[in-house]
């Protein structure tokens, strides 16, 4: 099993292999994200998190998922969803599964190393500079609240 989040790689929207070993020193927010939710407001959020932080070298990753029955069908249509309506600049990765047997290695790992399963839409994990993780939070904490950005600021 993986020891820290730096082992796993994730195709981006677009079909393109994302090595997270890349981000070493960097923190990551990763997010799983859906276009129909009650939380997809929350992509507004993320981004004005990502513009102001992103000379400090955070890293987001969302990752739309169709665990909660939430997400549209097709990475296409989620990324000009995303473009359009909320001018994402950060990372959007593939369609994946966020729980269950058929989630993605990086959500098992997240859930066998740490006891964390995303419970809703707009989970937020944040790893530090070594890839451990620092803390989670639930759909109903904004990206860019103090709890979240508080902690950010400890880690850079």
């Amino acid at each position: 099993m993986a020891d820290n989040l730096h082992k796993f790689t994730i195709n981006d929207i677009d079909g393109n292999l994302i090595n997270l070993n890349q981000f070493k020193g960097k923190p990551v927010l990763l997010v799983n994200t859906a276009s129909r939710c009650g939380f997809t407001k929350q992509y507004a959020n993320l981004s004005n998190l990502h513009r102001e932080y992103l000379k400090k070298s955070l890293i987001i990753i969302g990752t739309p998922s169709n665990s909660f029955r939430q997400e549209l069908d097709e990475e296409k249509d989620v990324k000009e969803f995303c473009l359009v309506n909320y001018d994402t600049k950060f990372i959007i990765s593939e369609i994946i599964d966020v729980k269950g047997s058929a989630a993605h290695p990086l959500y098992k790992w997240i859930s066998e190393t740490y006891g964390k399963t995303p419970k809703w839409n707009f989970f937020k994990y944040l790893f530090d500079g070594e890839g451990n993780l620092v803390e989670s939070w639930s759909s109903i904490t904004k990206p860019d609240s103090s709890q979240i950005t508080d902690q950010i600021d400890k880690i850079i």
